[in-house]
């Protein structure tokens, strides 16, 4: 006997999709409007084609501003996912006073706002009033994140590291609590060392959710603004102007909205590439354990 499917429910959330789906193409088709044509002002265009997109795959400044963005988001990536599975494995297993307390400081970073992580850290590294920037250079080491590329970079670093391991640590945390105690009564009869536990029943037991952190905190930081914005503006010189600070003052400083359409599109492009490429990964190993 066929069972009988209701469908009606999709209009409830019908509304919800139209509103989306208008805030999304609408912009997204300004965008392409713009990356198509050119203007002398009072409102009038004409067709430039594919020009804008050859000016800026030909651009070394856009070469460049990639290069630091990758260079960036692998550092990231290098940093905060070791260290967030590390925070991980240390943080109390059964459920209580001390599990709440370290789960609770694990989440204050991810409630601050972007741009006030950004002033934070551009005071806190401030050589006259900051107290990183203070010490350092009491201890002789010359740091001015505003003149020197490295402090600028040292900078950047160290402040998403501090705000975005947390975000690591508690999917790590949550694969880890998804784990049967069978598993570790079984290591334990077999006497497996720590590393062998953790090479063989954590790390697999966490690949789903570490995949989620990498993808989340690749895209976060590949698309980062605010926070380099706030501390360096994208300084000292070019030193830290990622694409999307790039992309601004392409757009907003020399009011150049042809090259930035373009520009904003293969970014789009570039992201939805990864993420595909990110998804396809997840799912594979998704069916290969479902084997």
């Amino acid at each position: 006997m066929d069972k009988t499917v209701n469908q009606k429910a999709w209009f409830l959330i019908l509304p919800v999709l139209i509103l989306v789906a208008f805030s999304a193409v609408v912009p997204l088709m300004t965008v392409v409007n713009y990356s198509i044509q050119d203007t002398f002002g009072n409102n009038q265009f004409f067709w430039v084609g594919l020009e804008w997109f050859e000016d800026i795959l030909s651009s070394e400044r856009m070469w460049n501003a990639l290069g630091r963005q990758l260079s960036y988001s692998a550092i990231i990536l290098m940093i905060e996912v070791p260290l967030g599975i590390y925070v991980a494995l240390h943080m109390p297993k059964k459920k209580g006073f001390s599990a709440s307390i370290c789960l609770v400081l694990m989440s204050l970073p991810l409630l601050i706002p972007w741009n006030v992580v950004g002033t934070i850290w551009q005071i806190f590294g401030r050589v006259d009033i900051g107290l990183l920037g203070y010490t350092l250079e009491k201890l002789g080491i010359s740091y001015n994140y505003t003149q020197n590329f490295y402090a600028a970079w040292f900078t950047l670093i160290i402040m998403d590291v501090w705000h975005w391991t947390s975000l690591v640590a508690l999917l790590a945390y949550a694969g880890l609590q998804s784990i049967p105690d069978a598993y570790y009564q079984a290591a334990k009869i077999d006497q497996a060392s720590r590393w062998n536990v953790f090479r063989y029943i954590e790390l697999p037991k966490m690949q789903g959710v570490l995949m989620i952190a990498i993808l989340l905190r690749f895209m976060d930081s590949f698309m980062i603004y605010t926070e380099p914005f706030v501390v360096t503006g994208g300084g000292p010189g070019n030193a830290t102007t990622f694409l999307s600070i790039d992309l601004v003052k392409m757009a907003l400083g020399q009011f150049d909205l042809g090259p930035a359409a373009a520009f904003s599109i293969m970014y789009f492009l570039v992201i939805l590439l990864i993420s595909w490429v990110f998804y396809t990964v997840m799912t594979t190993l998704d069916k290969r354990d479902g084997v």
